[in-house]
């Protein structure tokens, strides 16, 4: 009986084991399928100006995500975080062209206007912070006041216009350096290029110029690298899952869970102030309605990526990969010349495959868990 019985456990150990490493790299099976599929019927998908497009276009999101998985970790949301982006991105431009006008440098106006972007976007998440962790207000509904909060103070700013046209040409040319420069240059007749695009380019070249190295998608990386150290690698990062894990276990192992969770809704906001200043860097232009779009993407990316709603589960890497799914979607579809409004259709099916996916792999831990 012995003898029988080993070889159908092994097989049903191996089994499982396929189907635990299926459930928790699905996201980045399907990145890769879709890539697959894309190149193969979408003419140009796979270039390299292309793919540095989809890179570029997906910071946004991407930056959003950072932080709002940290929130949803802690078994939070937070529905403030696209409008903090439009905050901080007004309040920079604003102060830019301010001092601009004021005769300042273009360089020093550009970083004090920039750290004054930032600095605004923690306000917000110092609130979110108090009333969620002091005052006990359920994350929803916090993030939601804060949500209409925000909008409408973003909006009074500007008398509901994009802070574009008041800003001198000097801080514009400056900004474009940044936002849509490149750390390397390529031209298929002309070579690599460091930090600056070749000059004198005739029109047929600068339809082939290629960015290998975007400096917004390095920005981003720079701060991926970042916080996905501070959440794998460091003491303030296991006291984050403890706390999404159980409160209650988390303050009896001695955590300050109040403190904790205020710490975990600046950093969400400041960078959400990231996204909002990196907006005026790349489009040179400082908008309430900056990260508007993007908030749904930014909880889709991190859900898809394989953060627990519930809490207490979830990798920066898997947002990172969410936000990729849906930029890659997004000029996948647009190049396949399908309509828009399917892409919301697409991802709101990838997002309830994510839960489910979310919802088998705990079934798989109860049962392993049981047995």
């Amino acid at each position: 009986m012995t003898t029988t019985t080993l070889p159908a456990q092994r097989r049903a150990d191996t089994r499982s084991q396929i189907i635990n490493i299926l459930t928790r790299t699905w996201s980045l099976i399907f990145l890769l399928g879709l890539f697959i599929f894309f190149s193969a019927t979408g003419p140009g998908f796979l270039t390299v100006r292309n793919i540095s497009n989809i890179l570029v276009s997906s910071t946004l999101v991407m930056l959003m995500s950072i932080g709002q998985t940290y929130v949803i970790i802690t078994a939070g949301i937070d529905l403030s975080l696209g409008w903090t982006v439009g905050l901080a991105s007004v309040v920079g431009a604003t102060t830019m062209r301010n001092l601009a006008n004021g005769g300042m440098e273009p360089v020093t106006a550009i970083g004090i206007g920039a750290a004054a972007g930032l600095a605004v976007s923690l306000i917000p998440g110092l609130v979110n912070g108090v009333l969620v962790a002091k005052i006990k207000v359920p994350p929803f509904i916090a993030t939601l006041g804060m949500f209409g909060v925000i909008r409408g103070a973003a909006f009074l700013l500007t008398d509901g216009q994009n802070v574009v046209g008041n800003l001198p040409s000097t801080v514009r040319d400056s900004l474009r350096v940044v936002g849509n420069g490149s750390l390397l240059f390529y031209v298929p007749d002309g070579g690599f290029t460091w930090l600056t695009q070749p000059a004198d380019l005739t029109t047929e070249q600068l339809r082939t110029l290629q960015k290998l190295a975007p400096y917004p998608v390095l920005i981003v990386a720079a701060v991926v690298i970042i916080f996905a150290f501070i959440l794998g690698r460091t003491q303030f990062g296991r006291h984050t899952y403890a706390i999404g894990g159980s409160k209650d276990a988390a303050l009896r192992a001695g955590i300050n869970v109040d403190r904790h969770l205020l710490v975990i809704y600046v950093l969400a906001a400041f960078t959400a102030g990231i996204a909002g200043v990196l907006h005026i860097f790349r489009f040179t232009a400082g908008s309430p309605l900056a990260g508007e779009q993007a908030l749904l993407d930014s909880v889709a990316a991190v859900v898809i990526g394989g953060t627990n709603l519930f809490g207490g589960e979830g990798r920066l890497s898997g947002s990172v990969i969410g936000a990729l799914i849906i930029a890659v979607l997004q000029t996948g579809l647009v190049i396949l010349a399908v309509d828009a409004l399917w892409q919301f259709v697409v991802v709101g099916i990838i997002i309830i495959i994510a839960v489910l996916v979310n919802q088998f792999q705990a079934y798989l831990e109860r049962q392993k868990a049981h047995d």
